[in-house]
């Protein structure tokens, strides 16, 4: 019960956040775009609106994850209020739970608003001719959410030993580099310096793989990914936010607030 109190309470702080609004606003803007972009090829006009929705619910749903994600402990700590929380007799593990489930609703809620724009979007160009959403684009979407809750997780971790500042910097670079993994790889491959041929396979190693959740490509051609390899991918990513949020109970276990 206290788990979901403070989940509760959480969703409800993120939600007054204007910065949640702002981002939100400019996402679904950014899916009515396609629809005029759509016009200068009317035989791309799907793909490239399946292709921009799906981008700009990826895109922004990272910037909130990010923005309100590094807010949850240091929020609370300039605050003065997370003395009063671990005062109470309230584990602080908890604490790290419970505003990490209460940001991944407040991210779910945004990311579905987002889906029921980008799909109004797709029944528009398709004439109000059937349901425009087809597995592929809905496993795209589910993917997108779980690379969102990896990127929380992150951002966590970060905030609970650093500055507002540098979590957002960390986090950033944390996801751009998820990204890039495969091409830091291959950098790392032909490099014939040992400090940058190391150095990138040390960062392979050490930061997940996040273009796994990226299905954009199979969602423009209705192919989708197997069974099999969709719950593998969302278990590993489920794994990878439970390894990160071990990590910040941890350090936020051991932090002196003192």
């Amino acid at each position: 019960m206290k788990l979901w109190a403070i989940a509760f309470n959480s969703f409800r702080e993120n939600i007054r956040e204007r910065v949640l609004y702002s981002l939100l606003v400019f996402a679904i803007l950014m899916i009515g775009t396609s629809i005029a972009l759509g016009q200068l090829s009317m035989s791309e006009q799907e793909r490239i609106t399946i292709d921009l929705g799906l981008a700009s619910i990826s895109i922004f749903g990272v910037l909130m994850a990010v923005f309100l994600g590094i807010g949850l402990v240091s929020k609370e700590i300039d605050k003065k209020t997370i003395y009063t929380l671990i005062a109470k007799p309230l584990p602080r593990y908890l604490f790290i739970l419970g505003r990490f489930a209460g940001l991944m609703i407040t991210i779910g809620v945004n990311v579905i608003i987002m889906t029921m724009a980008f799909a109004l979007v797709l029944w528009y160009i398709s004439g109000g001719q059937g349901w425009p959403l087809s597995w592929p684009i809905v496993q795209a979407v589910i993917m997108i959410y779980v690379e969102l809750a990896i990127v929380t997780a992150a951002a966590m971790v970060f905030s609970s030993f650093s500055t507002p500042t540098l979590s957002v910097i960390f986090t950033l670079c944390f996801f751009l580099i998820g990204r890039l993994t495969q091409g830091i790889g291959e950098f790392g491959e032909r490099s014939d310096n040992p400090i940058f041929h190391y150095g990138a396979k040390t960062l392979v190693y050490l930061v997940p793989n996040l273009n796994n959740y990226v299905q954009i490509e199979s969602a423009l051609y209705g192919d989708g990914i197997g069974a099999d390899l969709f719950g593998r991918i969302i278990v590993i990513g489920l794994l990878t936010v439970v390894f990160f949020l071990i990590i910040s109970i941890m350090i936020f276990q051991r932090r002196d607030f003192v």
